[in-house]
């Protein structure tokens, strides 16, 4: 009997524990513990069921290819490093900076408002009102929210995003620049609905692009990487809006924020023609990896999880995966937090506007934009490489909420340049911080099959940037500079997403307890509800 203990101890320790991170390794301790403590009736009974259900279940278990199945353990981890290097020199910079592009066009509008958009039209603005600036600003989401899921679902079904990403990239470039030809308020609101609609492809089809070829170990500080690009161009864009408007204005009988959409506009079209040359598709569709390389992209995900990813059109139906996603709970409080996190940096979509009431020049404030940004970027990188390295999500999701808290409460309770300021530096990396690690826990949380997350990714992208429709009116020039009620409900809206987090993890914990005892989980992936025993022995558990 001692040596039948041995003998599943090592097992599961192999099971568990080799190539898998820190956190995989600590679940293998503790349950390696609890079998060596267990008596001889408890471990005899165990083996005894252990063996039936091995007996009965042997034709359904996954092998690994036969490239990966030779590897010694030292050439896997090899090869495997090398191939995630390659991954990420192919993906990753092209994606950060299509992101970057995508944040500067959708919210460009922020910085032509100092540019003199709203001027009158005899002195080159369209002549707007603080209400219609606003409406201009909240339409490019309800184009975005139409086209988060279709979109989605069809790059599911394709699997070709280095065709679909950079095609959609050109058109919505094409959009933006066309902006710069407005004029008046009607041909605006046109022009920023339809590029609210091209652009909803990219990031939900992007965060769907990374959770297919990283594992749940690494896609957070991928993830967070990705999402830098939102960032980065939160401060490039004060840094070009300040030079454009500083040295264009008037320039070719355009006004500074003409000048300003034509620029961005055509650098997003070039940029996107190389994009169709750097970036790579799925595992099991880009042409430039090895036949080694690509059975190891594909078995390392269905290690990961229990279950293969994408493997072909065919498979991909349009209405299954939506229908999995919406009956799953998880993805209803997954898409309640997101939003929460939205809603409360919603600051984010007027920043210009709200630091401008410091009362400094256009200039100086658009400089002034830069920091905060550069802020959050920092503690983003630093939170999501820690949450990848120690497997945990929930602290590293809620702790920043309680510093864009308290940066709210600074803001609208003073009128001190000073503390102020200090509020704003921490407005975006309060909300940015757990935001990109929230992103991340959706794949961990939905994995498979690929078209249920590619659903839950999309749904949970769009409504959770519905706030963006309605928080533009909350900040008002007239509400500055405290802007007590958007404040208020950003403090709410955060709060919100700490208590939502709060309850998944009390849902996953239950959960992983589940799969501990070898019980079927109705909605962690299909092998779990196929093979009960069999997801748990390969190691699957949700992320907290």
């Amino acid at each position: 009997m001692c040596s039948e203990n041995a003998h599943l101890s090592q097992s599961l320790f192999q099971t568990l524990y080799l190539q898998k991170p820190l956190w995989y390794s600590k679940m293998a301790t503790q349950q390696i513990r609890s079998y060596s403590h267990d008596d001889d009736n408890k471990m005899a009974e165990h083996v005894s069921d252990a063996s039936l259900e091995e007996a009965a279940t042997t034709r359904t278990k996954r092998q690994p290819p036969e490239l990966v199945r030779d590897l010694s353990s030292e050439e896997r981890q090899r090869l495997e490093k090398a191939l995630v290097r390659r991954i990420d020199f192919r993906l990753l910079p092209m994606i950060i900076l299509m992101y970057i592009m995508n944040y500067l066009d959708r919210n460009n509008i922020a910085a032509a408002r100092l540019a003199g958009l709203q001027d009158p039209p005899s002195k080159g603005g369209l002549g707007l009102t603080s209400t219609q600036y606003l409406t201009a600003l909240s339409i490019l989401f309800v184009g975005y929210l139409l086209m988060q899921i279709p979109s989605n679902l069809f790059l599911n079904k394709i699997g070709k995003p280095a065709l679909y990403l950079p095609t959609v990239m050109i058109v919505w470039g094409i959009i933006s620049a066309a902006t710069a030809g407005a004029q008046s308020y009607g041909g605006l609101i046109a022009i920023r609905f339809f590029l609210g609609f091209v652009e909803a492809a990219y990031f939900s089809g992007c965060l769907f692009f990374l959770s297919s070829w990283y594992t749940r170990s690494e896609l957070g500080f991928r993830t967070a990487l990705l999402f830098s690009g939102s960032l980065i161009s939160g401060a490039f864009s004060g840094l070009i809006s300040a030079g454009i408007t500083n040295g264009l204005d008037g320039a070719k009988g355009l006004r500074a924020w003409r000048w300003l959409f034509i620029i961005e506009g055509v650098i997003t079209i070039f940029i996107a023609f190389f994009a169709y040359f750097a970036l790579p598709n799925f595992p099991r569709t880009t042409s430039w990896l090895t036949e080694s390389e690509r059975q190891l992209a594909i078995w390392r995900l269905d290690e990961d999880i229990g279950e293969d990813d994408w493997m072909d059109s065919k498979q991909q139906t349009f209405f299954h995966g939506m229908k999995l996603a919406f009956q799953d709970i998880k993805m209803w409080i997954l898409m309640v937090i997101l939003f929460g996190f939205v809603a409360s940096g919603t600051v984010t979509n007027l920043f210009p506007t709200v630091v401008a009431t410091l009362g400094y020049s256009n200039v100086i404030s658009l400089l002034l934009t830069v920091p905060p940004y550069v802020l959050a970027v920092i503690t983003s990188f630093c939170n999501a490489w820690h949450a990848d390295r120690t497997g945990e999500r929930y602290f590293h999701i809620t702790l920043p909420l309680y510093f864009a808290i308290t940066a709210d409460i600074i803001a609208a309770t003073t009128t001190s340049i000073g503390p102020r300021y200090f509020a704003m530096m921490l407005m975006p990396a309060g909300v940015y911080t757990g935001y990109v690690v929230a992103l991340g826990w959706i794949s961990n949380t939905l994995p498979r099959p690929p078209a249920k997350r590619a659903a839950a990714l999309a749904a949970i992208n769009a409504v959770s940037n519905c706030s963006s429709i309605y928080a533009s009116y909350m900040y008002p020039e007239s509400a500055g500079p405290r802007y007590i009620v958007a404040m208020s409900v950003n403090c709410i809206m955060a709060f919100m997403a700490i208590c939502m987090a709060t309850l998944l993890r009390f849902i996953l914990v239950r959960l992983n307890k589940k799969l501990d005892r070898g019980e079927p989980v109705k909605g962690a992936n299909a092998a779990v509800e196929a093979v009960p025993g069999e997801a748990s022995r390969r190691g699957f558990r949700f992320v907290l």
